[in-house]
């Protein structure tokens, strides 16, 4: 079977043929449909990257078929023609352990093959929503509508939140965010986000802060949040790969709490579920994120689209022969 891999140099990704794995009692193998880049994890920390990476790490978001089931995991209900969610590394078939919802999932069958790779990022902003604790009356600003951002302001949506006011400086992503259902959409780059939310506001400052831009602009954007969250309100701090400390001026976070990744309120099993059910039900859109769909043997495009031309490309989807 073909996998992806990473070697020496930036950017040195491609397809090698190892064997099809074997399975135990507890798992399932699963035949690849579709798997999606994450541009933070698999591009900032690993494409990147000037050494080799271990293939496992490469990608965590499959949809496929079962294949073949061990007997512990046809006790548990699942068997061959199964269509399934695995947290699984981009390659033509992949293993998947039951008893982990968080990491292998059956779907609903309103689920399409290109919504299935979206459910790790979904649960990750079901989660996220929750920990920030935004109240119906909130106005919560999510700066940054990459994938995470996009999914984060989704899910808040879906809670309830007052309004949500979706941030980013790239006219794709300001387009998507709207087409998604953002109350109101900041274009950072053609104003000031923070004064714009302060009027939004009348002054006072947003309730909740999620701040989603990862690398070096979220630096910037880290102190966009301080300055843009209310007096006793919340910055809930997720990017990630700034490249360097962020600066946290005592002065600003005086009588404002900061919330710093998960801060998990239950297990990602049942998050997972309920971001298929959100999908499935239509309260949370992905398909409006998918820019891109590439062959699977044309993964070295794909990445390279995500890692140069992020003004083109948000939702990059790798299809593996059937």
């Amino acid at each position: 079977m073909k996998r992806l891999a990473k070697g020496d140099g930036y950017g040195n990704v491609y397809l090698e043929e190892v064997p099809v794995p074997s399975i135990t009692a507890q798992q399932v193998l699963v035949k690849t449909h579709t798997s999606l880049i994450s541009r933070g994890s698999e591009i900032l920390a690993r494409y990147r990257k000037d050494g080799p990476v271990d293939p496992g790490a490469m990608g965590y978001s499959v949809a496929g078929t079962v294949t073949e089931a061990g007997r512990e995991a046809r006790a548990a209900g699942l068997g061959p023609g199964d269509r399934v969610f695995v947290s699984a590394p981009h390659a033509e078939y992949v293993v998947g352990e039951v008893g982990d919802e968080a990491r292998l999932l059956k779907v609903p069958d309103t689920m399409t093959w290109h919504e299935i790779p979206f459910l790790a990022l979904a649960r990750g902003g079901v989660a996220w929503a929750i920990a920030s604790d935004a109240r119906p009356d909130d106005t919560v600003v999510v700066l940054g509508q990459g994938l995470v951002g996009n999914l984060v302001m989704q899910a808040h949506r879906c809670r309830g939140a007052g309004r949500v006011v979706a941030v980013d400086m790239l006219d794709i992503r300001v387009r998507i965010a709207r087409e998604c259902g953002a109350d109101e959409v900041v274009h950072a780059g053609q104003g000031d986000p923070v004064s714009e939310v302060k009027r939004l506001t009348g002054g006072r400052g947003a309730d909740v802060v999620v701040d989603c831009v990862g690398g070096p602009p979220g630096v910037q954007s880290f102190q966009h949040a301080l300055e843009m969250v209310k007096t006793f309100g919340t910055i809930h701090l997720i990017a990630l790969y700034h490249g360097q400390p962020l600066l946290l001026d005592s002065g600003k976070i005086q009588r404002k709490k900061l919330i710093g990744g998960y801060y998990l309120t239950e297990p990602l099993g049942p998050l997972s579920v309920r971001a298929a059910e959100l999908i499935a039900g239509g309260q949370m859109r992905v398909e409006p994120l998918i820019t891109h769909r590439f062959p699977a043997a044309q993964a070295a495009e794909a990445f390279a689209l995500l890692d140069q031309h992020i003004d083109q490309a948000l939702g990059v989807l790798l299809e593996w022969p059937q």
